[in-house]
């Protein structure tokens, strides 16, 4: 169900809109307003873009939670049988493996919450929605794989300074077995997560499938460790579990870098900008583009345009430019969220670059 109220500004005196769609509320501010509801019918406009992207929003979060749920099922089922087998097989780097494995049970947990929030729609304390809170989900999930990295770090390397590892007794073959299916799942699971964060552009998926990366790349260490352990060198096994740590640890850099790029405003990239750029100077009416800004928004991109148009043109007649502009771009860049456009009077010397 649909309802439009509409409220009047006196500040800018121009008209608000308060949209409420199934029950939640959106509010079309009176700026918005401007730029994109010169006709009644782009009120309409809006209103189905408002309910795209609700629907957009819903089946990402349910794509998001069968990932998480697929991830955190099959990591209860590698958590259960590499302890087991570390236990039984007496291979401290297979222990390492299972502990690795247990935390990413948590972080298919964080990416549930992460998601679940930043689908929500925009409100009136988040204006411009919830997308954030995926990058917030990234940190989280950076920070517990730091731990658990500097954790099973640290206990390697006590024990090889020590000596112990010297006098650890060689691990079974059960150890070896559970390696190798760890890291035929694990590397599964970051194909099949991975391609889930490549179609949705999402932060916390992102970070989740190289989670499950480092865990298939600790496998790999663990297997080498366990093999060389057996092979008359007890000390590959502390050493595998160092290569263990450090493969946690590259993977909780990355995780946070990425996510903190995208809550400063990193902008999108000289490649993408030139495309958006190229699209707008498509547009019939449009002699050059004189500024052009990007923004990430959490998994979104916000857009700050200034075109270049005949000075002789009508308001009426350049506001339908600038509307061009906003739909070819948006259309064809689904990531797209936001974008302003800002028409200038362009040179009489020629066009803009």
């Amino acid at each position: 169900m649909l309802l439009c109220n509409v409220k009047y500004s006196s500040a800018t005196n121009v008209k608000d809109t308060d949209l409420t769609i199934d029950g939640k509320r959106y509010i079309i501010t009176a700026r918005e307003r401007l730029l994109y509801c010169y006709h009644d019918r782009k009120m309409i406009c809006m209103e189905n873009d408002l309910l795209k992207e609700q629907s957009n929003n819903e089946e990402f979060q349910v794509a998001a939670t069968k990932v998480s749920l697929v991830s955190m099922i099959t990591n209860v089922i590698l958590t259960v049988l590499k302890l087991a087998a570390g236990l039984i097989a007496h291979s401290g780097a297979m222990v390492s493996d299972a502990v690795h494995s247990a935390s990413d049970i948590f972080s298919g947990l964080i990416v549930m919450i992460g998601v679940r929030i930043s689908s929500r729609a925009p409100d009136e304390s988040h204006p411009y929605g919830h997308e954030r809170f995926e990058c917030v989900a990234a940190l989280l999930l950076s920070g517990i794989l730091a731990l658990v990295g500097g954790t099973i770090g640290l206990n390697a390397i006590r024990d090889i300074v020590s000596g112990r590892a010297q006098s650890m007794e060689a691990p079974g073959i059960l150890a070896l077995a559970a390696a190798v299916v760890s890291i035929v799942a694990k590397e599964s699971l970051f194909w099949y997560t991975r391609g889930y964060a490549k179609r949705y552009r999402s932060t916390a998926l992102h970070a989740e499938a190289w989670h499950q990366r480092s865990d298939a790349l600790s496998s790999v260490g663990a297997l080498i460790g366990i093999a060389g352990a057996r092979m008359g060198a007890p000390v590959m096994e502390s050493l595998a579990s160092v290569i263990i740590a450090v493969f946690i640890l590259l993977a909780a850099s990355r995780i946070f870098r990425d996510a903190i790029d995208q809550m400063v405003d990193r902008s999108c990239g000289e490649e993408t900008e030139a495309s958006f750029r190229s699209t707008a100077l498509e547009q019939p009416g449009v002699k050059g583009v004189e500024m052009l800004r990007t923004r990430m928004f959490g998994n979104r991109v916000y857009v700050d345009l200034e075109i270049a148009a005949d000075p002789e043109l009508t308001l009426a007649a350049a506001h339908e430019i600038a509307e061009k502009v906003h739909d070819a771009i948006e259309q064809t860049y689904p990531e797209v969220k936001h974008i302003m456009v800002h028409v200038n009077p362009a040179a009489n010397d020629g066009e803009h670059a």
